[in-house]
């Protein structure tokens, strides 16, 4: 089976301000952010990206939605390539992060409809598929309260609503369920398994390594940009948990540097 997204080799840097090398107490101008970092994902799986923060996996994601372009390598979704063909793949892609806030002074459903005109979805595909999510995350009673005047929770289900709109077939989640409630982290996580059993391709970026066990198939572990292994679930645990594993690829990294 072809994967509907590879990674080849990718690179970013970003440039080191004179104040973050005083605060770091480092004079490199350049930080690695991500370096000649590779998977790839298929359709019908859940594949997790596992790493501390700073580990590169917001950068990677970014990369992957078009936000940010590859200095090194290229990434394929659907076909496409990020450098060429953005506007495409921002069709078949939904990327969720806490990073991208929704702005506050309008309502969910002024919002979601917003979205789905900036995708062109036709009407009636759009009243039908905004009728599900919002049912679907518990939206429905707060569709007209402004985003400012929501909890934390149902702004990140609203999030999530919204990315969904164009109904697409790659998703991409950074931190899904960072900083939710229990109940809410629940919806969460069942909606990644029902896109699961879709035949959706997800990617799931998290430092909860009880979230990756739970939902993804593979898990790919970044370590200071780079991924130091990828697995399926079973074989990258072998009776060990993922905590543990994690750690001691930490260890050795960490003492390969020192």
């Amino acid at each position: 089976m072809e994967p509907i997204l590879q990674v080849n080799h990718i690179r970013k840097t970003f440039s080191i301000s004179k104040k973050q090398q005083v605060i770091n107490r480092n004079k490199e101008k350049l930080k690695v952010a991500v370096d000649d970092l590779s998977f790839n994902a298929y359709d019908g799986e859940i594949y997790g990206l596992l790493g501390s923060n700073g580990a590169g996996k917001t950068t990677t994601l970014r990369m992957i939605a078009t936000l940010i372009t590859p200095e090194q390598g290229n990434i394929t979704i659907c076909g496409w390539d990020v450098k060429k063909d953005a506007n495409e793949i921002r069709k078949c892609v939904g990327f969720l992060t806490s990073e991208l806030k929704l702005e506050e002074f309008f309502t969910p459903s002024y919002l979601y409809d917003f979205y789905s005109d900036l995708h062109q979805i036709p009407k009636e595909t759009q009243i039908i598929r905004k009728e599900f999510l919002f049912n679907k995350f518990g939206i429905r009673k707060f569709e007209e309260v402004k985003v400012g005047e929501l909890s934390t929770g149902m702004r990140q289900k609203a999030s999530l609503a919204i990315s969904m709109a164009h109904d697409p077939h790659v998703i991409v989640f950074d931190e899904p369920t960072n900083g939710l409630d229990v109940l809410t982290a629940k919806v969460v996580t069942d909606f990644l398994l029902d896109l699961k059993k879709q035949g959706k391709c997800i990617i799931v970026s998290t430092h909860i390594f009880s979230l990756i066990e739970k939902v993804c198939d593979r898990v790919g572990i970044i370590i200071d940009g780079r991924m130091v292994r990828d697995l399926p679930m079973i074989e990258m645990c072998q009776n060990k948990s993922l905590e543990d594993v994690f750690f001691e690829l930490y260890a050795s990294k960490v003492g390969e540097v020192e």
